[in-house]
């Protein structure tokens, strides 16, 4: 099915473009033969690899980038907090712009589309249904906001299919997900999160519900539907529920560790089954996937013999899963743990429930606050965060910067620890750093 939407756009402009799900956007476009040029704040792998592709990208933002030629600026909803001027200026200049978001639904409305939600495990639930339709041979049309591996073993976060199948990452912040339009949509879990937008967990699940009603009666919806939050999402629905816990892979032997990544494989093989895939061929294919970039990713090994891993966990029970599966996997080694809170918000809000997630670590080591889209809070901090943990009994350490972590971390590391870096900011730098 084409997409006449982006049939008429021969240049399109990107403001965001180092984003992990916009420059996703931009590869697409690429592979169809459009002009894709763009901005962001600094360079990035990301940059790097779209201009081997043909992207024209600048550092720094500003309209006078934007050339009148161009037919379409898509950029990151962000901009909007940091620079809303920038918008006005395009429209001035009568230049069509739309959201990342917006460009998903032009994407969607064309497409079989299998939409992954869930405030923790939805970029690992988007790769691994990748994979084994991928797998399958069904060769579906992928945007997820990791780096996976496509049909030739090369890291990106799009890969282009030629069937109607489209699998993409939905995200609940700011109700993004509701331009999406899915056929199958995926609730992999409801947690308290972005409370800075939606007030309380009722105010998530009112989101997901949105999300969930956005499916028709001919479509799906793949979930635990025992879980008292997910069903409080489904209330009337029309789509058809599919229990994920029915396809539990009792047996399956991942690479991928932890019970939260069993959960995940259930979800795929449930979506697999919706789509005609064999049981045993999900399971075959979900046994041999490795994972997504800056999900338990192992960096490395020091020259003193400590292993060296990331997570991209920034809530408290993706810290606790990824954690929970550092130990499963290690169960004799020393687990420290160094964690870059994100947001104040999040920090502050969800205080409490961060203090409890560290239970399978036997040293927390806190770096300062990633604000990202905030302003500076002086109500809440790392130091803060550090004595909240110290009364579960936990060793936690907070520390001013990157140098003084990475100091410390040089003097008290020991051959047989396992260090992991935790966090949506870039905590990944300091294991980096020690290697």
């Amino acid at each position: 099915m084409q997409n006449n939407f982006f049939n008429k756009m021969n240049r399109v402009y990107f403001i965001g473009i180092g984003g992990i799900g916009i420059s996703a956007i931009a590869r697409m476009l690429i592979s169809q033969g459009k002009k894709v040029s763009g901005s962001d704040t600094a360079e990035s792998e990301i940059t790097s690899a779209l201009r081997k592709l043909g992207a024209n990208i600048t550092i720094g933002q500003s309209i006078e980038y934007i050339k009148d030629d161009i037919d379409l600026v898509i950029y990151s909803p962000a901009i909007k907090i940091f620079d809303p001027k920038l918008i006005e200026e395009i429209k001035n200049k009568n230049i069509l712009a739309i959201t990342y978001p917006e460009a998903l639904h032009e994407i969607s409305k064309t497409k079989y589309t299998i939409a992954v939600s869930g405030t923790h495990g939805k970029t690992t639930v988007t790769a691994m249904i990748a994979k084994v339709l991928i797998d399958a041979g069904l060769d579906p049309t992928v945007v997820v906001g990791s780096l996976i591996k496509d049909k030739n073993g090369e890291s990106t976060n799009f890969i282009a299919g030629s069937s109607d199948y489209f699998v993409v990452e939905a995200c609940e912040y700011e109700r993004s997900f509701l331009n999406i339009e899915p056929r199958i949509a995926v609730i992999n879990n409801i947690d308290a999160d972005h409370l800075d937008y939606y007030g309380d967990l009722n105010g998530v699940i009112v989101g997901f519900n949105e999300f969930a009603k956005k499916v028709s009666a001919h479509g799906f919806i793949v979930c635990d539907s025992h879980d008292e939050k997910v069903a409080k999402a489904l209330v009337g629905v029309e789509g058809k529920i599919i229990d994920r816990k029915e396809s539990y892979p009792k047996s399956i032997k991942l690479m991928v560790p932890g019970e939260h990544n069993r959960l995940n494989a259930a979800t795929a093989i449930a979506v697999a089954k919706v789509l005609g895939v064999e049981n045993n061929q999900a399971l075959k294919s979900l046994e041999s996937f490795s994972g997504a970039w800056r999900r338990f990713e192992y960096k490395g090994k020091t020259k003193d013999g400590t292993l060296i891993y990331d997570d991209y966990a920034h809530n408290p029970q993706k810290v606790a899963a990824a954690l929970q599966g550092a130990r499963e996997m290690f169960p004799d080694k020393r687990i420290v743990a160094v964690f870059q809170p994100h947001l104040f918000s999040r920090t502050k809000l969800l205080l409490n429930e961060f203090a409890c997630a560290f239970f399978d670590a036997d040293e927390i080591v806190l770096a300062p606050i990633f604000p990202a889209r905030e302003v500076f809070d002086p109500t809440i901090s790392s130091v803060i965060l550090a004595a909240k943990i110290k009364e579960n009994n936990k060793e936690a350490k907070a520390f001013v910067s990157f140098e003084d972590v990475e100091n410390y971390l040089k003097s008290s590391l020991k051959s047989t620890d396992l260090l992991i870096t935790m966090g949506a900011g870039e905590q990944y730098k300091i294991g980096e750093n020690l290697l």
